[in-house]
């Protein structure tokens, strides 16, 4: 091989990762060219090989084998080229790019930014704002950002290199949305042209990444989801270190607005140690933290945001990711009602009360910063301060057009105003209303209130008293004189024997089994699911509607016959959902989760009816019942 396969495989490497924004394939020319370039002695083949392999951004090299390898390489480069070269001045600007970022600075990236800009090289300087730009990606820097955005912009008609502005406009796209910008969805639509007339995977990647979040900002979770599967897909295609990263956030993101966060204790549990998450992202653990919490595994959730404030929560890097952690160290403090928590996460997000809670580039959002400081005032106690917050989310919230956090806000608006004025104040039923019809439309699933563990009952004030009784077929249900009569279903059932053991959790697959309390036997709701004589009389009533329902088959009695039939369908109904092998309490079998989804979906309907019934009823038992594993009654 001669020294034109050097520069051939250079000049591959760098239309794969410029031109076509294909990563794996550069990384292979790169380091076919650096072999080769060894192997005869060139040395400046050496260090434009070895530049290359650093890639598109800062941080590609994940683990830590491949990063000191690149790394070591770069280093050696710099050894065998002229210092005063347009090659050693990238060189340094790229090591020094990746310093900072492991160290969560921008010191040494924005000095060498300095000395591009007084070099007069293009191409150096182009690289260097690109790096120095992904060096400040924190909360704290959405001026700078948008400056170097633009510089680069412009450096790009001297470099002539498409890929540069690409990044350039990606760069201004995505500082638009960290800053709630109104037109970012503007240049979110000149970005999509450019790529229509020609494709860059690795910035297409982002592009997708953020239709994405917009599709969730929209409510729209399954077409979201799809096309999350389909940008992960990409982001792999493209060899992009954060497809894996980003998808997982992608699915945290759909899962928590659709109530559905539990189900990812599994996939989160490996995901915060996989290697090719970034060094300075924390937002997984988060997650975990979140999702551990609701799903009852107090332990995990304990553990694991103990593990994300080390000595100190001030001490997390302010990152790309540091909103959404934060935002999850929020809520996850919230469910635990650990107010230590909460209240120095309240401090530290306090200066960024304006900002939406976006990760990364934007791979997904969270809504306002206003209303982490309104769940983390809510879980201090403060209900005053977690009032103006809520207020505020919900303003930013429909700004954003974040129609999923809109409705969190309002739910938990709603929620601090009847710890402030009782649960018939009208605003809070207003705001709960708001929300409770929002999340219908969406399929959304919404928590239930978690008192703040060191808030005292305003005196004098009595937590209002619910009944519900059995009247054959139908539930009377009762609040101070209000009165609804709703047909009878498995949900009105569970609503029942939770009602009848306030403040106790009852798993899931206990209700299904007609348990009131786990492991005993003796604590039943008040309203038996059905009792020996109730069973027997069921089963009479089944043989006699059998034998009328034949003959008048046979006699073609239609429309008797049908109505006869949904009889008998409901008695089956009932025997089969209180009764299983053997008579014994029917338990599901295959797991925990299938009796949640069940129960929560039973209980949902339930307060469908109940709230078409008496919205004022209805209102009160969506702000004091929760679901999940474990279930529980808890009056305001």
């Amino acid at each position: 091989m001669g020294s034109r396969d050097v520069e051939s495989w250079l000049s591959a490497g760098e239309r794969a990762l410029y031109t076509q924004g294909d990563l794996n394939a550069a990384r292979r020319c790169y380091d076919n060219a650096y072999r080769e370039a060894e192997r005869q002695g060139d040395s400046y083949g050496i260090a434009e090989a070895a530049l290359g392999l650093g890639g598109l951004w800062v941080h590609e090299h994940r683990t830590a084998a491949d990063a000191a390898m690149v790394r070591a390489r770069q280093r050696h480069a710099l050894t065998l080229i002229d210092p005063r070269s347009s090659l050693s001045l990238r060189l340094r600007a790229r090591l020094a790019g990746e310093e900072d970022y492991r160290a969560g600075g921008h010191g040494a990236i924005m000095a060498m930014l300095t000395e591009a800009r007084q070099a007069g090289h293009s191409v150096a300087l182009a690289e260097t704002l690109s790096m120095a730009h992904h060096c400040v990606l924190g909360p704290g820097h959405g001026a700078i950002r948008l400056e170097l955005a633009q510089e680069l912009i412009g450096e790009a008609s001297r470099t002539g290199r498409r890929g540069d502005l690409l990044m350039g406009l990606l760069w201004r796209t995505s500082d638009l949305f960290l800053t709630a910008d109104p037109h970012a969805e503007r240049s979110l639509e000149e970005l999509r042209e450019l790529l229509a007339e020609e494709d860059h995977l690795a910035v297409g990647f982002v592009v997708d990444a953020l239709k994405v979040m917009l599709l969730v900002r929209a409510g729209r979770f399954d077409q979201a989801e799809a096309l999350a599967g389909v940008c992960a897909e990409r982001g792999t295609a493209a060899g992009d270190a954060d497809a894996i990263g980003w998808y997982g956030g992608q699915l945290g993101g759909i899962r928590w607005y659709q109530g559905r966060v539990s189900e990812l204790v599994p996939l989160l549990s490996d995901l915060v140690n996989s290697p090719t998450l970034s060094a300075v992202d924390n937002s997984y653990f988060a997650g975990l933290a979140v999702a551990a919490a609701s799903a009852g595994e107090r332990r995990l959730a304990v553990a694991t945001l103990a593990r994300l404030r080390g000595q100190d929560l001030a001490d997390l890097p302010r990152s790309s990711s540091w909103l959404t952690s934060m935002y999850g160290i929020v809520e996850a403090a919230h469910l635990l009602e650990d107010a230590d928590t909460a209240a120095q996460a309240y401090d530290l997000l306090l200066p960024y009360a304006g900002l939406p809670m976006l990760a990364s580039l934007g791979v997904t959002c969270f809504g306002s910063v206003h209303h982490g400081l309104g769940v983390a005032s809510l879980t201090t106690g403060d209900i005053d301060r977690a009032v103006d917050h809520l207020r505020s989310a919900i303003h930013d919230n429909l700004a954003l057009g974040h129609w999923p956090a809109l409705v969190l806000s309002r739910m938990r608006l709603g929620q601090t105003l009847a710890l402030r004025h009782g649960p018939r104040d009208p605003e809070s039923r207003r705001e709960l209303t708001l929300a409770a019809q929002e999340a219908t439309r969406l399929g959304m699933t919404l928590p239930a209130a978690v008192r703040p563990k060191d808030r005292q009952a305003r005196p004098g004030r009595r937590a209002p008293v619910v009944d519900f009784a059995r009247r054959g077929r139908q539930w009377r249900v009762e609040l101070d004189g209000r009165t609804a009569l709703v047909d009878h279903s498995v949900g009105m059932r569970h609503l029942a024997t939770l009602l009848a053991n306030p403040g106790r959790e009852i798993p899931a697959a206990d209700l299904v089994a007609g348990l009131g309390l786990p492991g005993d036997e003796k604590a039943r709701s008040a309203q038996p699911v059905l009792d020996d004589e109730a069973r027997r009389k069921y089963k009479q009533r089944l043989a006699e509607l059998r034998e009328e329902i034949d003959e008048l088959e046979r006699s073609g009695g239609s429309e008797r016959a049908e109505a006869l039939r949904a009889e008998r369908d409901w008695l089956i109904a009932e025997l089969a959902a209180a009764t299983g092998m053997g008579g014994r309490p029917r338990r599901f079998a295959d797991s925990d989760e299938r009796a949640r989804i069940a129960v929560g979906k039973a209980i949902r309907r339930a307060l469908d009816r109940i709230t078409e019934a008496d919205p004022v009823i209805g209102e009160e038992l969506r702000a004091t019942v929760q679901t999940g594993l474990r279930c529980c009654y808890r009056p305001l």
